[in-house]
Formats: structure tokens, sequence, C-alpha cells
């Protein structure tokens, strides 16, 4: 169990390099908004055109988070760290639908850099998307909305919907996402028929189709709760040391399994290609998050 934890904690603590590397091209700005920007790193070695792989940070605070480009360098994929506009700007633009925000600038980074992709020397028709937690839910609007544009999605530890009852039925008693819908948690739950059209209209499963981007799902924890977690962290001489910590509830249960098991059913009872790992259940044809990404964006048509 300890191994277990462990690694699942060395996972978790890797998912973003260790120091946030310099980009290429830092704070390209693919709208006017402050925080509509990309930050891009390319291979430094290779001809390209490079494929690229998007990774989402923050849908409540703005952030960029990029992964750690030394899994994509050495196969030639350049890596884009995406910030949008959040749930706290569209709330303070007294927005009806705040995951509008965030949703709508998912699409656009992905249309600008296409577009732009001869400048920077991608490969416009080689790109997937991604992000942990709550940065795949952009990744994956966008692979079921318009898969065309994408070649894959990977989404770690992350909350598929903002349906609140789908919530609950995967999870009984979650509560995520807020003010997604414009309202609390509680209050969106109880008029979840009133809100539907709007949650069929920016939920990614409620975008599935058999046309979709292929996705993987990756969790560090398994479907039952563990006792705790493993922190590994590194001071300024290399030092490692490991520091047990409890685990919450509240923190298990949004980012438990269940979620990318239940979206997994909808995914494959509409065609969708869907692959699901946590401990316990591996992957046929791919070993994690990262051999995907890199199969997906390498392969030859």
């Amino acid at each position: 169990m300890r191994i277990c934890l462990l690694v699942a904690a060395l996972a978790l603590n890797t998912i973003h390099a260790a120091e946030p590397p310099k980009p290429t091209h830092a704070d390209v700005a693919y709208g006017a908004h402050a925080h509509q920007l990309i930050d891009i790193h390319l291979p430094p070695k290779g001809e390209g055109p490079f494929p690229a792989l998007l990774w989402y940070g923050g849908i409540w605070k703005a952030s960029k988070h990029a992964v750690d480009v030394n899994r994509f360098f050495p196969h030639g994929i350049a890596v884009i760290a995406v910030e949008v506009r959040t749930m706290e700007d569209a709330t303070k633009d007294k927005v009806k639908e705040p995951i509008s925000y965030v949703l709508e600038d998912a699409m656009s980074a992905v249309k600008f850099v296409r577009e732009n992709a001869a400048k920077w020397n991608l490969n416009a028709g080689k790109i997937a998307l991604g992000g942990g937690s709550q940065g795949a839910l952009p990744a994956l609007y966008v692979g079921c909305k318009a898969p065309e544009l994408v070649t894959c999605v990977a989404a770690y530890r992350c909350q598929p919907t903002i349906d609140p009852k789908r919530m609950q039925e995967w999870v009984p008693g979650v509560q995520w996402g807020a003010p997604a819908l414009g309202c609390s948690f509680e209050e969106s739950l109880k008029r979840r028929d009133e809100l539907l059209p709007v949650i069929q209209k920016w939920s990614p499963d409620w975008l599935l189709s058999k046309s979709a981007a292929p996705m993987y799902f990756e969790n560090e924890w398994g479907m039952t709760k563990p006792d705790d977690i493993v922190e590994t962290k590194v001071d300024s001489s290399g030092k490692k040391t490991e520091v047990h910590k409890p685990l919450t509830q509240n923190n298990y249960d949004v980012h438990s399994p269940a979620w990318a098991v239940g979206f997994q059913k909808l995914a494959l009872a509409a065609g969708a290609v869907c692959h699901v790992k946590y401990p316990g259940h591996p992957t046929e044809g791919y070993y994690d998050i990262w051999n995907f990404i890199i199969k997906q964006l390498t392969s030859k048509p």
C-alpha cells in the first residue's frame, strides 16, 4: 500500500515540471483579455513541423500549467500552456453562464494555435489537448464539441461534467463546479431540469458522439479511498523527504476515478474511444496518460 501511494504521489507531484520551464514564446495573446494567453515551448532539436500538446490551467483562478516538457521534447512534441478567462472573471462581468468564458476560450486557443501553426513550426493536424483536475474540463469540451480540431484528449484526475445530477450519481454526495451555471451547487441541483439546456450546451458528457476525439483518463487513486497520501518534497540541495498526510474525503471524492468510469460508460455507449486507468485497472495499448499522448501525436496516418 505504501509503495502504491508513493508512486501515486510522485506522479501527482511531477505532472508539472519541478521548475517552470522558460517558454520559447511567452504570454502570446490569443484574445484581448489579460487572461487569454499561451506559453509556447518548442523542442530544441528537430526540424518540425512539431505536433503539440495544449495543456489548460485553472478555470476558477487564472493560471497556466505547463506539464514537464522533458516528457515530450525527446519525441519532437511541443508543449503549450493555456490560460483562459475564468468563472471568477465571468462572475465579475455578471455573465449568466460563467462556464461559457472558460469553454469559449478553450476553443479559441485551439483555433488560434491552428491558424498560426506555420509561424511557430507546428503541425496543425496533430494537436492534443489535456489538463489536470479542473483543467481537463476545457480539453474534454473541445474534444467532444469540435473533434475535427484535435487528435486526442488527456484528462488527469479530473471532473468531466458540470451536470450536478450525474456528479452525484457517479460520486454520491460530491459537490463541485459552482458557479459554472450561475448559481450555487445546491441551487443547480434543485433547478437541474430548468438548467438542463445550459448543461447540455457546455458539459462534455452531453456532447459525446461517435466522432469525439479519442480520450484517456488517468487517476492516481483507486476506487477505494486510501488512508493517506505520500508527498515527496525536495529542498534546495536536492534532498528528498517523504511526508505522509491524511487524505480528506472531499479531496478523494473530487478526484475519484468514479468520475472517469461514469463518463466512460456514456462515451462507449455513444461509440467514442475512451480509456480509463487507475491503480489495479491498466489500459490495453497504453501504459499511462503520457504514453497515450505521445503515441497519438507521433503515429502515422
